[in-house]
This record gives structure tokens, C-alpha cells and sequence, in this order.
């Protein structure tokens, strides 16, 4: 997001517009879910399990770090990638104040 579109926002606001930015994508989808079923591996494992390139994935597993849905450590080369808790409680935060909304506010 541009400079000039963000500002007038809050922090948090742009914060959470980037995170769900990142989960706008299906490759980053499936890789969160891939996260989530081996809890941590490297990138070469992820390019075994999606239909896409090395550097493909390198680029998805970026904007995912970026917006705090990931971490990743360094095992020797290999950097092993693992769910970010804190950026998916700002995610889950987010949805549980909306979910309150719609339960008490039934217009339209």
C-alpha cells in the first residue's frame, strides 16, 4: 500500500490491512495450512508439497513474515519457517470484535 493511501489510518489499521493482504492469496493459504499441519520445516519442504518454484515460494513465505504471520530460524543453510502466535492473535482480535458486532447489531 502507497504512502499517501495509508495515511489519515491508524497504525493498527494498516497493520491488519497488510495482514490480510498477505492471507489474500491462495499460495499463502496453503502454506499456512501447511505450516499448521507439520507446526515448522524449511522452504525446500513447502516446494515438495505446492504446485509452485522455489522462488515462487520464497516470495510468498516473505510477505508472510513481513506481515507477522511467520518467524524463521536458521537451521545451518536452511532457514525453518513456523506460525507467528502473535500475528494470528491480532487476526483472531480482529474477527472476534467483528463477530461481537454482528451478533448485537442485526440491521439490514
Amino acid at each position: 500500500m502507497g504512502i499517501t493511501k495509508t495515511i489519515g489510518f491508524s497504525i493498527e489499521t494498516n497493520e491488519m490491512a497488510d495482514i490480510l493482504k498477505a492471507l489474500g492469496h491462495p499460495a499463502r493459504i496453503a502454506i499456512i495450512e501447511y505450516l499448521l499441519k507439520v507446526d515448522s520445516c524449511i522452504c525446500g519442504d513447502i516446494v515438495n508439497e505446492l504446485p509452485l518454484a522455489q522462488p515462487t515460494i520464497s516470495q510468498h513465505l516473505k510477505e508472510l513474515k513481513n506481515a507477522g504471520l511467520i518467524k524463521g530460524s536458521f537451521e545451518g543453510t536452511s532457514i525453518c519457517y513456523c506460525i507467528n502466535e502473535e500475528g494470528f492473535e491480532k487476526v483472531k482480535g480482529f474477527f472476534e470484535k467483528t463477530t461481537m458486532y454482528i451478533k448485537k447489531n442485526n440491521c439490514c
